[in-house]
């Protein structure tokens, strides 16, 4: 599951009891990115508050689009294959997101979407390589300087959430081995998905 221990505590009033139980109610299993979580709840939380405040101001597809964009570079498979989740529900067919993974030129994106992505990229790639150029293309696409800091903010804190994840050696849920066998190829850019028992069963 993950290189550190989980905590367990009996105390249903703990602040670990409570994320575990919160999110049990929410994705049906208790996933491991929470248990990597479970000796700082706290962290968890204002992750979560984070978060929030960022995607508040951005639409949902963007939003998964610069968050995919910014996994793929930190080779994070489990942000992939979570977000490319949410992705398949409603904005993507199975092939046509594998097209995004592999090739976003050349995906069934319009040539905004595309500019978001490799921007997003180039970001976690190497900030300090994004030039005023960068911006300023951005802009002519018509996206906003308060778009363009959310599109930033929203690439910048996937690198601490995936960066955790994978020094805690927390893999990807089984529940991510029913994906389409083509598409979960392609969303694997890292850490294999959990081989063992099926977590949407257990708690």
């Amino acid at each position: 599951m993950t290189y550190i221990n989980t905590v367990t505590d009996g105390d249903p009033g703990s602040k670990t009891a409570q994320m575990f139980a919160r999110a049990q109610a929410g994705y049906g299993y208790l996933p491991n990115m929470v248990k990597a979580f479970s000796h700082r709840p706290e962290v968890m939380e204002a992750w979560n508050g984070l978060l929030a405040s960022i995607k508040s101001g951005m639409d949902l597809r963007r939003y998964e689009l610069v968050t995919m964009a910014a996994a793929k570079e930190l080779r994070s498979s489990y942000c992939m294959l979570a977000h490319g989740s949410i992705l398949l529900n409603g904005h993507f067919t199975a092939p046509e997101l594998q097209a995004v993974v592999e090739d976003v030129d050349t995906s069934p994106l319009n040539e905004t979407e595309r500019a978001i992505m490799r921007f997003a990229a180039k970001v976690v790639r190497d900030a300090t390589s994004v030039s005023e150029r960068d911006v300023n293309d951005l802009r002519q696409r018509g996206i906003s300087d308060g778009e363009i800091f959310d599109i930033v903010a929203a690439a910048a804190v996937r690198c601490f959430f995936s960066k955790t994840l994978d020094a805690l050696g927390a893999q990807p849920d089984g529940v991510y081995h029913e994906i389409e066998p083509h598409l979960k190829r392609a969303l694997v850019v890292g850490r294999d998905i959990d081989a063992g028992c099926d977590l949407s069963r257990s708690a």
